[in-house]
């Protein structure tokens, strides 16, 4: 999920390229975005590339071990049916 520091950073990349008349009111544009945005973000289900890296990895390891077990029960099932 996205972090309540990657909202922050965000907002204060946002503010800095506000102008100036808009900066006045400030505090109380920031909780309404602030708000909008970390509804908005909880909507999405969004993830960090750390995450979404962490899982790709993780799925291909899985996916490496259901190959090799594929294999040993083909092996298996070959050496079982030549017995019989």
């Amino acid at each position: 999920m996205i972090k309540q520091h990657e909202i922050e950073d965000f907002m204060q990349q946002f503010f800095r390229l506000l102008p100036e008349d808009v900066n006045r009111s400030r505090q109380d544009f920031e909780k309404a975005l602030r708000a909008t945005l970390t509804a908005t973000f909880t909507k999405m289900n969004l993830v960090t590339r750390e995450e979404f890296d962490i899982q790709t990895e993780l799925l291909s390891n899985t996916r490496a071990a259901m190959d090799e077990l594929e294999k040993k029960i083909t092996e298996l099932e070959k050496t079982l049916s030549d017995k019989q």
